[in-house]
């Protein structure tokens, strides 16, 4: 009897290369970006639009995985950068406005 090894799914091998490379470059923005608390409250208040709204009037395929999501100040207006994962298996990050 064979003893094989599961392998881990494209997918799970794409959202950590992607992590891997949102981490390179999250710590310029890290200063700049809203913690989650901060993000509800904009959120809340309506200081900024929700994530499925932006997702929505940005035209993103509704079965796209969503790997992570940080609201930053880029150039004094509010955006989303979010992590993605489309149902086609190709790993990319969104900018989109949040306001």
């Amino acid at each position: 009897m064979k003893n094989t090894t599961p392998k881990p799914s494209a997918s799970i091998a794409l959202a950590l290369a992607l992590a891997l490379a949102l981490a390179g470059t999250g710590q310029s923005q890290a200063q700049a970006c809203l913690d989650k608390r901060e993000i509800q409250e904009a959120v809340s208040s309506g200081q900024i639009l929700s994530l499925d709204a932006v997702l929505a009037g940005g035209g993103v395929d509704p079965d796209t995985e969503i790997l992570n999501v940080q609201v930053c100040d880029e150039g004094g207006s509010l955006v989303y950068v979010i992590g993605v994962l489309s149902p086609d298996g190709q790993a990319q990050t969104l900018t989109l406005s949040a306001q």
